[in-house]
Parts: structure tokens; sequence; C-alpha cells
């Protein structure tokens, strides 16, 4: 497809899907990209080295560290740090956490408002994938 209209495509009753990003204004911002959270796993043996990575993503983005959680909380199967990382620099931090994360796990998902798509669908894992604790999003299931 030439230019950057796009056209609805035709689901099948006749009505316009939102295939090809052809959603309304009204849900592109319903559905925006406010930040990326990328959590730092760790088990209690691994505290200094997941404290050095986020020094060093900070070092590096200017990305804020969060508390570091030596128990699980929320959704997380473990310890863990939260890093918030704005849109725009998303891609380099993603390409320079591939690199650097010395073996942690690190959970990374977008943050638009829709919590449980934001845990469950619009995620990125660095390292193996872990279960999270989906019931604090009860109302969602």
């Amino acid at each position: 497809m030439r230019g950057s209209a796009l056209i609805p495509a035709a689901s099948p009753k006749g009505t316009p899907s939102l295939a090809f990003g052809s959603a309304s204004a009204k849900w592109r911002a319903m559905n925006a990209i406010r930040d990326f959270h990328a959590h730092i796993y760790f088990d209690a043996d691994q505290l200094d080295r997941a404290q050095k990575l986020a020094e060093a993503a900070h070092a590096k983005f200017g990305v804020p560290v969060g508390r570091f959680h030596t128990n699980p909380v929320g959704p997380h199967p473990r310890g863990s740090c939260q890093l918030t990382v704005r849109p725009e620099q998303f891609g380099d931090f993603a390409q320079w956490m591939a690199l650097h994360r010395n073996g942690l796990t690190i959970f990374a998902h977008t943050s638009t408002g829709e919590d449980f798509a934001d845990h469950t669908e619009h995620v990125i894992w660095f390292g193996p994938s872990e279960t999270l604790d989906l019931s604090i999003f009860a109302e969602a299931l």
C-alpha cells in the first residue's frame, strides 16, 4: 500500500474492522502507550546484580528506578524492580537490555491504562518468561 492513508478492512459482516491500524482517533487515544515498565526479576542471591543493572540503565537512559522489592508484589512472581522507559527510548533500551541483562529475566510491558492487557498481551520477555499472578486483575478476568 502506498502513502500513509490506511483504509478499514471489511469484516465478514461488512462493518469496518480495526485491522491495519485503521482505528478511530478515539481508539488510538485510549490505547496510546504512555510509557513502558521494565521489571528486573531477581532472587535474593541476584539482588546485587539487579541493582547494578538498574544503575547502568539509569546512567545510560536516565530511566527512573523504582524500589527493589525482595518478595513478590502485584502480579510479579519474585523480587523485582521497575524501570520506567519513555516510548521514544524503548527501542534503544530494548536492544541494550537484550545484551546487558547479565542472566536476569526482564519483563517489559506497555502502560496504556488497560492493566490486564498491558500485563498479558502487550509484553516482551528478555530471558525466560515466568507465570504472573493475574488474580489482581480479577475484574478483567
